[in-house]
């Protein structure tokens, strides 16, 4: 049962849907923006990739990332609205993380349009999933505030954890909250890093890379218990790490995931920017 288009899932382009499934689904993806050296590019396959931004890293190129103006979201929630939209579920990335959400609430407070703006409290497919949870909800006859409600629950169940080189790029961006207290001793450990209430905060550290990825593993597990859950796999030119945690993960979650396979691919341009090449991420989301 599809829902009428007259009710519309909004989301921003850190969700990490790909672009034909959020079309399938029709959610509508805002671009944030990276910023490489005095190139202001939006994230996406026709500007900010993956590709650009871990040779831009590697080679010293300054890096930084941008949300969209509110005036972007009024401008979509406008045209949705004279589309014929009664009403918008906008789901989005950590208001701790970004000002995507804030853009998204000015926005909101513009129009007569209903729109019922949702912080994930969440990173990358954390919050397609939550965004997918709101499409499901629409999709079944639930109102708005139903499928709002049902995507912060999502968001909140789900479990991000991510392994990366070095702290240094987090630090730089201001996004590392409660692990500045590990910058002093990263060279000599690997840090395994999460998303506690919308921050980044340490879980553990570890010797190794060889060991990082064996305890992101048993941390993944560990979090999907004995539920349905859905698991994405996430990495910035990192794939062979990425595909090994992959393989890892199909074997050992194969009740939880019922069939379902365990996504695996790069992370968007915008979170690489701040996580640097060689990041490793899990999501574990439980279905609703």
């Amino acid at each position: 049962m599809s829902r009428p288009r007259s009710r519309v899932v909004v989301t921003d382009s850190t969700a990490s849907l790909p672009a034909d499934l959020a079309a399938d689904r029709g959610i509508r993806v805002v671009p944030l923006q990276v910023v490489v050296g005095s190139q202001v590019l939006d994230e996406g396959p026709d500007g900010a990739t993956p590709d650009v931004v871990a040779e831009a890293l590697r080679t010293g190129v300054t890096v930084s990332t941008s949300r969209p103006a509110p005036a972007l979201f009024a401008e979509l929630y406008r045209s949705l609205e004279a589309a014929g939209a009664e009403e918008v579920v906008s789901v989005h990335l950590s208001g701790e993380m970004s000002g995507t959400f804030e853009s998204a609430q000015l926005a909101a407070l513009e129009l007569d349009l209903p729109v019922h703006v949702v912080d994930s409290g969440q990173v990358g497919i954390a919050t397609g999933y939550a965004a997918l949870t709101a499409a499901d909800v629409l999709d079944a006859g639930g109102s708005g505030q139903e499928a709002a409600e049902a995507a912060l629950a999502r968001g909140q169940a789900a479990t991000s954890l991510f392994y990366v080189d070095t702290l240094e790029h987090l630090r730089r961006g201001g996004r590392i909250g409660a692990a500045a207290a590990l910058v002093g001793s990263a060279l000599s450990v690997k840090p395994l890093l999460e998303i506690v209430e919308g921050r980044v905060v340490p879980r553990e550290r570890v010797r190794t890379t060889s060991r990082a990825l064996a305890r992101l593993a048993d941390l993944a597990v560990e979090a999907a218990g004995d539920e349905p859950v859905d698991v994405c796999v996430a990495h910035l030119a990192n794939p062979e790490r990425a595909t090994e945690l992959t393989a890892v993960l199909a074997e050992r979650l194969v009740t939880g995931l019922e069939g379902r396979e365990v996504m695996c691919g790069e992370l968007g341009a915008v979170l690489g920017a701040h996580v640097g090449p060689g990041m490793v991420a899990v999501c574990v989301s439980p279905r609703p």
